[in-house]
């Protein structure tokens, strides 16, 4: 790992990329094929998450990949209060419990490792490796293959509809321009891991039967808007 890290932060960063989105896939379709949600997909993102975390450990990354502090005041990113808002967009079809009480816990640890996991590779290894070669293009190709990843939702099982699916994928990459300014901003992923697992871990209490066409598009703008205007 360290030596394919020095060759190149770039295929470094794509090596993650595939391990990350191929074995979550694999993981979750087998999940289903159990019958148990999150099952296999929990075992393996925190298997992932604790490599990743020992890897940076021992190569004293920390700082470097923006585990850390932010080096900004809390004010001049409005005390994250735009990012805070964002996160309760889950409640906004009304609450309910969609699975059972250990696929719930199952899904929030999953999801928990998932926005760990997407901000470090997308924000921290990507961006890091093309910022060397310039800071716009590293901010629009994090953001955007972020955002068009979303794209394996529709194959991997999640019961994701091509509605619903598209509106992810505009909103994601909007949520990941707004992350990716954050971390060039204020130094550190910590804001944005935070908000990225909140609201991945909340979405299993989304009212799903209160969901329509209308809504969904609505919900998709704003947060669409709102990611934008506050990055």
């Amino acid at each position: 790992m360290n030596k394919l890290y020095r060759k190149s932060e770039i295929w470094f960063s794509v090596l993650w990329i595939i391990f990350y989105v191929v074995g979550t896939s694999a993981a979750d379709i087998i999940s289903e094929k159990i019958g148990v949600q999150k099952s296999v997909s929990a075992v393996y993102l925190v298997v992932l998450s604790t490599v990743a975390l020992i890897w940076l450990a021992k190569n004293r990354l920390f700082k470097e990949y923006g585990l850390c502090r932010p080096t900004q005041k809390a004010s001049r990113f409005l005390y994250y209060i735009p990012l805070i808002l964002l996160c309760t967009c889950n409640f906004w079809y009304g609450v309910r419990l969609n699975l059972s009480v250990h696929e719930t816990v199952l899904y929030i640890l999953s999801m928990i490792c998932v926005g760990f996991l997407e901000e470090l590779i997308f924000r921290g290894f990507l961006f890091k490796a093309m910022a060397k070669n310039g800071i716009k293009s590293a901010i629009i190709v994090s953001s955007v293959t972020f955002g068009v990843g979303h794209i394996v939702n529709l194959i991997n099982g999640s019961g994701a509809d091509l509605l619903s699916n598209i509106c992810q994928v505009c909103y994601a990459i909007t949520f990941g321009f707004m992350c990716v300014i954050i971390f060039y901003k204020g130094g550190s992923l910590l804001p944005c891991i935070i908000a990225h697992s909140t609201i991945n871990s909340l979405s299993v209490f989304v009212n799903e039967a209160n969901q329509t066409t209308q809504s969904q598009i609505t919900v998709s703008a704003i947060l669409f808007f709102g990611a934008l205007v506050y990055a």
